[in-house]
């Protein structure tokens, strides 16, 4: 891979993007093969202590952010927060870009063998290191994710349309494999930790509440429930099947605001789906709207197909006494 560069198609990336996202390609290539080769490498899910979120951090994770910040160096990266660093760090005094990144999304699945992934937000760079990235949402240049699964893959928006890309396994270069990737529309699947259900706030007990009735229920439709507990795993699957993932703030201590992060998490995602036809908010409102006031803040995150989404919305716009599991033939609360 030294003489070529580890993405092959690179029309839909700005070229001035080119060297930062062959630097991210280039650093997911090799882990994934890490991956891949299992305990083969050594103890990848070992705990190694606690990020400043509380969050066990695993040996997989400190080994991914130590190689994406090496890399990034000579990418015109001149900010760069980590949700495995506590401050932003600078890379290079004279870059043009400030990039935010969850190194290793879902490090708990990594020793039973499910998908996990990379998730990146890039801003163009200001003065100062936090004020790049406490900012709208609606300010990334490009947001995405590399999920390390059966099939390695870039998922990445720079504001016109979600491009796919494969890894080959026999070149080592990232294919595009879909231009213009759509969330589908028309899907009975949603994704929650239903374990937390006696935490949760009115209008999603009463949203699930209604999912869970199935056919004899409101909603007249029998639903699946998945959760997989990987971020990346579940955006990609919403991308691929449609649906709705949720993730809300509930009663619990520290959990107020959910456990997403809003710049490392919940903004760059939220960019790949609302350009993929979707929508993503914090229950009621656009997350890309939003700004977090510190680094690692957290924010309840609802996204998938846009009627999925906006149900949940309407849910938390009702008068206190009619949140609750059963609104009869209510039009409004129709597939």
């Amino acid at each position: 891979m030294q003489n070529e560069n580890p993405i092959r198609d690179l029309q839909h990336i700005p070229a001035a993007l080119q060297p930062l996202m062959n630097a991210l390609c280039e650093v997911g290539a090799e882990l994934a093969h890490t991956i891949q080769r299992g305990p083969l490498g050594g103890a990848l899910g070992a705990s190694v202590g606690e990020n400043l979120g509380g969050d066990t951090q695993k040996a997989l994770d400190v080994m991914a952010d130590d190689a994406f910040a090496e890399k990034l160096k000579t990418a015109d990266v001149r900010w760069y927060a980590s949700e495995e660093q506590d401050d932003v760090v600078e890379l290079d005094p004279n870059g043009t870009y400030a990039l935010a990144i969850d190194p290793l999304d879902g490090s708990s699945n990594i020793d039973v063998n499910v998908s996990i992934g990379t998730i990146f937000s890039i801003f163009d760079a200001k003065a100062d290191g936090d004020a790049s990235f406490l900012r709208p949402a609606n300010e990334q240049l490009g947001g995405g994710y590399i999920i390390y699964g059966p099939q390695t893959m870039l998922v990445v928006t720079f504001g016109k349309g979600t491009q796919e890309y494969l890894l080959d396994p026999d070149s080592k270069q990232f294919v595009l494999v879909d231009e213009a990737v759509k969330v589908p529309q028309t899907s009975r699947e949603f994704a929650i930790n239903a374990s937390n259900y006696r935490h949760w706030p009115k209008p999603i007990r009463a949203y699930i509440d209604d999912c869970l009735a199935g056919e004899e229920g409101p909603r007249e439709s029998n639903f699946n429930m998945r959760w997989v507990a990987s971020l990346v795993a579940e955006t990609h699957r919403i991308l691929t099947r449609g649906g709705v993932f949720l993730y809300p703030g509930d009663s619990r201590k520290g959990y107020e605001q959910g456990r997403l992060r809003m710049i490392y998490e919940c903004a760059p995602i939220g960019f790949v789906i609302e350009q993929a036809g979707g929508l993503a908010t914090d229950a009621q409102d656009p997350i890309l709207s939003k700004t977090a006031d510190k680094l690692h803040a957290r924010t309840p995150f609802v996204f998938g197909s846009t009627d999925k989404v906006s149900r949940v919305a309407a849910y938390h716009d009702l008068p206190e006494q009619e949140v609750n599991a059963l609104f009869g033939n209510r039009g409004l609360f129709r597939v």
